[in-house]
């Protein structure tokens, strides 16, 4: 058995056979994005990747990304599925990133 650190979490767990044969591969991983106003959800399902832009420039989401917090500036944020991409154009935003899972609280 091998002691791995999840990259998103910061968590440390005990690989074993039956664990790595079910844990998904890389190119399988999906966030679960959601991006919403007061009075409007604008995306709420799985995606490969998201990009946006904060005062330090473009960037991108992938899953297994490290915790963070940011403002977004007026943007398109890009968000990519399997299947589609989706351009949601912003004024600005709040982007959360944890475990896989990204928020964007727009028009507060």
């Amino acid at each position: 058995m091998a002691t791995r650190q999840i990259a998103s979490t910061g968590e440390f767990v005990q690989d074993t056979p039956a664990t790595s044969k079910a844990a998904p591969k890389d190119e399988d991983r999906r966030l679960h994005v959601k991006v919403y106003s007061p009075f409007k959800v604008y995306f709420d399902s799985e995606a490969k990747s998201l990009s946006a832009e904060n005062d330090t420039g473009p960037f991108d989401v992938l899953p297994k990304h490290h915790n963070f917090l940011t403002l977004l500036k007026a943007c398109t944020i890009v968000i990519r599925t399997d299947t589609a991409k989706q351009e949601i154009r912003i004024s600005r935003g709040v982007m959360h990133v944890r475990k896989d899972q990204v928020t964007v609280f727009l028009d507060v």
